[in-house]
């Protein structure tokens, strides 16, 4: 369950991150391809829904390895890959970016959690793996 925790710890660091985007921090040079320093109506309520995306995987996560039961069998298995590919397709997309400050703090960022991902959507350190 170790992946699950720090896989959980970078995802609450990214809702901080998040939030202080919502609330009108002048650090956007960092996310949403670093146009504005202060984002707008628009960036901030796609930052508030990625702390619910952020949030949703966090559970998938847990319930992936057993911790916890919050989905029908086998939904969450479906649901971490689909998590490691969405994450893959972030690597991309942040390396990419215009802006070397998102480009060079998230891209390393979002390649843990991708590799994070694959070892809890393969199942090592699941509950049953375990026993």
């Amino acid at each position: 369950m170790p992946f699950a925790l720090l896989f959980t710890v970078i995802l609450a660091a990214l809702v901080v991150f998040q939030l202080t985007l919502v609330f009108g921090a002048p650090i956007g040079r960092f996310a949403w391809g670093g146009q504005h320093r202060v984002l707008p109506r628009r960036l901030r309520i796609g930052s508030t829904v990625s702390v619910l995306i952020y949030a949703f995987m966090a559970v998938v996560a847990f319930d992936r390895l057993g911790a916890i039961d919050a989905f029908p069998d086998g939904f969450s298995v479906v649901a971490m890959w689909v998590i490691f590919g969405y994450l893959c397709l972030g690597i991309l997309l942040n390396a990419v970016s215009r802006s070397k400050p998102e480009r060079y703090t998230m891209t390393p960022v979002v390649i843990v959690l991708a590799v994070l991902s694959l070892l809890i959507a393969s199942g090592v350190g699941t509950m049953a793996h375990a026993i």
